[in-house]
């Protein structure tokens, strides 16, 4: 035997035969041992995590795998980090590891990108509003918000309307708006009551 291949890993018997002019043969048999120490080709690709309305998101080591090889098969992939949470949005990197049946490992990078497209939930409670001695009433923004949440957390909110003068007496439909640090923009209606209770002066 001269050959060797993957299939032959570890320790392998060999007869070396010896002949003479005159068509003698002698025999002997030696221990060949086949060691693969070639790492792994590691290939990766990019890739884009959206989050969750809990903010959450995650990856696989196939997600992040372009084609990775090796002589003699990878035996397992797997990444340093799989999980993500708005505290990871925008790049990150990522590395990814290979090993084949020798415990040869080979490593490459990528670029893991975290994206949160997920709207705040807006939740709105109705409100009245009393005008002053002037004619003038108005609300802060907090005054219609009735627990509007967002997993990354709302960033900012505020009101289409919150000024009123007395042509405003009535019910009026009110639009909160909320956005996140990611630029999402969630709305919800808040019904404002617009009252005139302060007697005329004689």
């Amino acid at each position: 035997i001269t050959d060797f291949s993957c299939n032959d890993l570890g320790v392998n018997t060999v007869t070396l035969a010896v002949r003479d002019s005159s068509g003698n043969i002698g025999t002997g048999t030696a221990s060949v041992t086949v060691a693969d120490t070639t790492r792994p080709v590691v290939v990766t690709q990019p890739f884009t995590v959206y989050l969750d309305g809990s903010g959450n998101g995650s990856i696989t080591a196939s997600q992040i795998d372009n084609g990775s090889s090796d002589n003699c098969g990878i035996d397992s992939l797997w990444l340093d980090v799989t999980s993500f949470g708005c505290n990871n949005t925008g790049a990150n990197v990522v590395t990814l590891s290979a090993r084949d049946s020798s415990g040869n490992i080979g490593s490459g990078t990528a670029t893991v990108t975290v994206v949160d497209t997920v709207r705040p939930v807006v939740s709105t409670r109705p409100v009245t509003v009393y005008l002053d001695g002037a004619g003038n009433g108005s609300f802060i923004v907090a005054a219609v918000n009735n627990g509007s949440t967002d997993a990354c957390g709302i960033d900012s909110m505020w009101v289409d309307n919150n000024s009123f003068g007395c042509t405003d007496t009535g019910v009026h439909n009110i639009t909160l708006f909320a956005r996140d640090s990611s630029g999402n923009t969630g709305t919800g209606i808040a019904v404002v009551t617009v009252r005139d209770t302060i007697s005329p002066v004689a």
